[in-house]
């Protein structure tokens, strides 16, 4: 694969990034090694290797979901710092 500025300008463009020319030339270099790294592991035998589903082998531990102890609305409604008669008035995020 050649690496030069146009593919540099390329992926910058796709990744909506923008250099300069220093660190164009410095993006050039570190590609180099990245694939230089990637062609140096194709070179292994990985035939008998089996493929990672997960990388670790630990398991999620789950408890079962139980109903507890439940707050009324009067009580929900008694902590909460704005309310109107049945709801919890919070700031506006989304703007129309």
């Amino acid at each position: 694969m050649k690496i030069d500025d146009k593919l540099i300008q390329d992926l910058s463009k796709l990744a909506k990034l923008e250099f300069d020319e220093k660190s164009s030339i410095k993006m050039q270099e570190d590609l180099k090694k990245i694939i230089g790294f990637v062609d140096k592991l194709s070179e292994i035998d990985t035939s008998n290797i089996e493929p990672l589903i997960y990388l670790s082998e630990e398991k999620n531990v789950l408890r079962e979901d139980e109903i507890g102890e439940m707050l009324s609305q009067t009580e929900a409604l008694s902590n909460a710092p704005k309310k109107d008669s049945d709801y919890i008035l919070v700031p506006k995020v989304i703007k129309k």
